[in-house]
């Protein structure tokens, strides 16, 4: 194929195995681990999992990335379209209370064969870097229940710097406005899971308080009821280790001014601890439940 799924349009020729695209992957889906995951938001971790699948690959090229083992590293192992249902079937079945489709976007049609394969009977989640093209969201209208968009930056030259795209903030917006358009308001089961609706991740990033802040209130006065996940996670990785500013974690003052002004607001949803600046969250990309 002649590849348009991401907002790069890079036009790269990928086969079943191979691409020279931005993301570097062929068509048939690299998957580096598929497991219970505990460590999402609680309405979608629950208490047994979240069933995610961890795609290879990635359009953007964020200097911090936590999972740049396979974003960018070559981690994963590709796999059939047959197995990649039989994956979904199995986490089903370990009870997940869902299924987590992690940077999947570049795997989008091979995900949509599958789900002809097996459709859980269960929510299906899509967990993007918010970096997303509109035709490609729309192929998946009325089959994603839940989407979880990170909404990193809304100032295009940090874009630039940090992320290689400095389209970034017009464009992973108009994807959020879309992804809210398809779910309209979250929805909660009795035991609070979330069952359909639109989770906005932002992760703080050093020195970007004010950014942060405008970013809150962007989403409360545009995608009103949509909750909003505040993210205090950061720690310096790859690239992020040389750049000036971000080679440091997020201090308590900074995520505490943050936090305040979320909650002076309104803007309903979650605030993780600086507790979770740790490597120990990284999920080990050692191929788990990837094999048959």
């Amino acid at each position: 194929m002649i590849c348009s799924l991401c907002p790069r349009r890079c036009g790269a020729a990928r086969t079943e195995t191979a691409g020279g695209g931005v993301c570097g992957e062929g068509t048939l889906p690299r998957i580096a681990r598929a497991a219970l995951h505990r460590w999402e938001e609680p309405c979608i971790s629950g208490t047994r999992g979240s069933g995610a699948v961890f795609f290879s690959g990635c359009a953007l090229r964020c200097a911090f990335c936590q999972n740049e083992a396979i974003s960018r590293g070559g981690c994963g192992e590709t796999v059939s379209i047959r197995r990649l249902a039989d994956i979904f079937r199995e986490l089903e079945e370990q009870g997940a209370h869902n299924i987590n489709l992690v940077t999947a976007a570049h795997f989008v049609p091979a995900v949509l064969d599958a789900l002809e394969l097996h459709r859980p009977n269960i929510p299906l989640v899509y967990n993007s870097s918010g970096y997303e093209s509109l035709e490609t969201l729309r192929l998946l209208d009325g089959v994603i229940d839940i989407y979880l968009p990170d909404y990193k930056y809304i100032d295009p030259a940090m874009a630039r710097l940090l992320s290689g795209a400095a389209d970034y903030p017009d464009v992973a917006w108009a994807a959020i406005e879309e992804m809210r358009r398809q779910t309209g308001a979250a929805v909660y089961d009795e035991q609070g899971m979330m069952t359909r609706g639109t989770l906005i991740r932002h992760l703080l990033l050093p020195g970007l308080t004010g950014d942060a802040m405008r970013i809150l209130t962007r989403i409360r006065d545009e995608l009103p009821d949509t909750p909003v996940s505040l993210m205090g996670q950061y720690v310096p990785c790859g690239r992020a280790r040389e750049i000036p500013g971000m080679n440091r974690r997020v201090t308590k003052r900074e995520y505490d001014r943050v936090k305040a002004h979320m909650q002076m607001i309104g803007l309903e949803g979650y605030r993780q601890e600086l507790e979770a600046a740790s490597g120990e969250y990284v999920p080990a990309f050692d191929l788990s439940g990837v094999r048959a």
